[in-house]
């Protein structure tokens, strides 16, 4: 080698090592973003296998802390153990997180979004969906569990239905409820003529059916989703708090339309849940709000799942 050109052992240790390190760089790059332009679990999003079905529970965001109560524990005469409840589970009460959890399950055939989120500048669901690696444009089929503005905000986006191919279904004791106010949800409304209304027990698409949890609302609907031997149960808002709707068998919440329906609904779901220890997920559960109800004494309890970044 020429003087002006030659490196140094030393140098050519330095850059090798430079080298190596900017190859696991590009490694590690190209592991955060597989093919279809997807994140890792965690980006807004948690992703797992159910049977041959995709699920993807997708953040739409949370809520900054406030009171728990009277909203999330709206019985009288309760809130003072509510709150002891909630302490033992390390909780504030005055600094209670709210949490919205739409879900996608891509069955193969078919993309279906559970909920749409809050919409609007608060609404993370589509920011979310994309680091997930799917485009509003790629759901097929929207199904909304029931019509309050935090499940239904997202689904027109600038005066335009935010998912442009998907079918809209909901439940037909749901839609003619709020359809019959003074005043009906306006994206309800506005899209109308796009849902096709679903009794109890129908299918939303293969492996997805609609079941009938009221109570929270008249007409409210919950999601199992099944492939093979492997069963999901999307609870919307039919869970309602995931401690104190197990532990207390009489708890009810605020905006719970019907409060003795609903706790009936609510011990229902729980001990299907517990009895065929199949997966569930609540819509204001925790985020990835996804895992199992066991017994626990009287009443129940909520067991995360394992979370993976896979």
């Amino acid at each position: 080698m020429s003087k002006g050109t030659g490196i140094s052992r030393r140098e050519a240790l330095k850059l090798a090592g430079a080298t190596g390190l900017l190859a696991a760089g590009t490694a590690l790059g190209q592991a955060q973003a597989p093919a279809g332009g997807a994140l890792p679990n965690g980006a807004g999003f948690y992703r797992f296998k159910l049977g041959d079905f995709t699920v993807v529970v997708l953040s739409d965001g949370q809520t900054p802390p406030g009171a728990t109560f009277p909203n999330w524990g709206a019985n009288p005469g309760k809130q003072a153990e509510f709150e002891q409840a909630l302490r033992e589970h390390f909780i504030d009460p005055n600094r209670f997180i709210n949490n919205f959890n739409p879900m996608l399950v891509d069955t193969g055939r078919n993309k279906v979004l559970i909920d749409t989120g809050r919409g609007g500048q608060a609404g993370l669901l589509l920011t979310h969906l994309a680091n997930a690696g799917y485009k509003p444009a790629d759901i097929d089929t929207v199904f909304i569990t029931h019509g309050h503005g935090d499940h239904i905000g997202g689904l027109i986006t600038s005066g335009q239905p935010t998912f442009p191919n998907a079918r809209h279904l909901i439940g037909e004791t749901e839609m003619g409820f709020w359809l019959s106010q003074a005043t009906p949800p306006a994206n309800l409304a506005a899209l109308k003529d796009r849902f096709t209304l679903l009794k109890a027990n129908q299918e939303i698409a293969p492996g997805l059916t609609a079941v009938a949890t009221p109570g929270h609302t008249v007409g409210h609907m919950a999601v199992t989703v099944a492939s093979g031997s492997n069963t999901l149960v999307h609870y919307g808002d039919a869970a309602g708090h995931w401690i104190l709707s197990l532990r207390f068998p009489e708890h009810y919440l605020g905006f719970d339309a019907d409060k003795e329906l609903v706790v009936k609904t609510r011990a229902e779901m729980f001990a299907r849940a517990a009895a065929e220890r199949h997966m569930v997920v609540g819509y204001h559960f925790p985020w990835p709000a996804t895992g199992y109800i066991r017994r626990a004494g009287p009443a129940y309890e909520f067991v995360p799942a394992f979370f993976t970044w896979g």
